[in-house]
């Protein structure tokens, strides 16, 4: 779809605008000697900068492919029309991949965009084999934290009988990882031919995804006394102490009544702490959605409210087709897709919000 050149211009000249307002202010003493704002000042005025770069960028490549279609349009010597042929040919997609940067640039990432990710993944409606398309999900996410060279470390796992999951909660670190997965939140529904299925019969199955940017303990205060905290024997895989000790621990957050459990380790006080995460992370990822509610309680693209109640996606294996409902996205390339190649879809996702947002008038 994309925005229209007025409105990116606007955008520009605004940030043009801004910079000079951040330099005056960098010169008030009383400013200066906040190293806190000072700070702050600091980085929006090298985000804008990187947005008159790109913009500079992009007017350097309009005016090359100006000339060139100029020279298409003046020349009568063939070599020197298919001399401009090619440089339009080359010019136009750099001026495309340009623009694209231009719009993400001009979006101010949320603060919680550079955070590590807690990624959930539940089996959903569909029996076993939505426990075993939860399990093709998590290695798809762990095949893309291997291209992006991201690290995942398993918090949380329960099993089901054919070898999937019920429930799996893993933290995801690595540069903008919950920038770039918080559009992943949401159902995800898989149509297939189960291993279970003796006559080829297609079933749809679904399993949830929860992307929860992962909170430090001074991001989230949490008072003791609103936890109650119980022990019991963890019930899965979890080698030899499995059933004989009280290792798995569950904390209920009474104010709000989130659970979490955890029971992978065979130290309470170690399945404690991974639940402290997850929790914290919970309430941090509350507090956010109700405060991304007040400023854009009309926004159509969900990829940023966290609300996994919508079926944001289909996986289809019979015609080898990923199917993004949020932004009418069809790819023919389920297998690359669930081999871990994700910013085919990632990137799509993120200029859409890049464009809602500016529409909205963010800078």
């Amino acid at each position: 779809m994309g925005l229209n050149r007025e409105l990116i211009e606007r955008q520009v000249e605004l940030a043009r605008d801004r910079i000079a307002g951040i330099e005056r202010e960098m010169t008030n003493p009383d400013v200066v000697s906040d190293s806190r704002e000072m700070s702050r000042l600091g980085r929006e005025h090298r985000r804008l900068k990187d947005v008159l770069d790109v913009a500079r960028e992009l007017a350097e490549i309009e005016r090359e492919l100006a000339g060139a279609r100029e020279l298409l349009d003046d020349a009568d010597d063939v070599e020197l029309r298919e001399l401009a042929h090619g440089e339009i040919a080359s010019l136009e997609p750099n001026r495309e991949r340009v623009l694209n940067r231009l719009q993400l640039a001009l979006v101010p990432p949320d603060e919680s965009d550079e955070k590590t990710a807690i990624l959930e993944i539940r089996a959903g409606a569909g029996g076993e084999e939505a426990g075993l398309f939860a399990g093709d999900l998590l290695r798809m996410y762990k095949r893309y934290c291997e291209r992006v060279r991201w690290s995942m470390e398993t918090i949380s796992v329960s099993g089901s009988e054919m070898g999937g999951f019920k429930e799996v909660v893993v933290s995801i670190r690595g540069a903008g990882a919950y920038g770039r997965l918080k559009f992943e939140s949401g159902v995800h529904r898989v149509q297939r031919v189960p291993e279970t299925e003796s006559q080829g019969r297609i079933h749809t199955s679904a399993a949830s995804v929860a992307v929860l940017p992962e909170a430090e303990e001074v991001d989230v205060e949490i008072d003791a006394n609103d936890l109650r905290i119980d022990t019991f024997r963890a019930s899965g895989a979890g080698g030899q102490h499995v059933n004989k000790t009280d290792s798995a621990i569950r904390i209920t957050h009474t104010p709000t009544g989130l659970v979490v459990n955890c029971q992978d380790e065979k130290s309470q006080h170690k399945n404690k702490a991974k639940a402290m995460r997850v929790l914290r992370s919970r309430l941090y990822e509350l507090a956010l959605e109700q405060e991304r509610a007040k400023r854009a309680e009309s926004r159509k693209l969900l990829v940023s409210t966290g609300d996994r109640s919508a079926k944001i996606r289909t996986y289809n294996y019979p015609q080898g087709r990923v199917t993004d409902h949020r932004i009418n996205l069809t790819l023919y390339r389920l297998p690359e897709i669930l081999d871990g190649e994700l910013d085919l879809l990632i990137d799509s996702l993120r200029m859409r919000d890049a464009e809602e947002r500016l529409r909205e008038g963010v800078t």
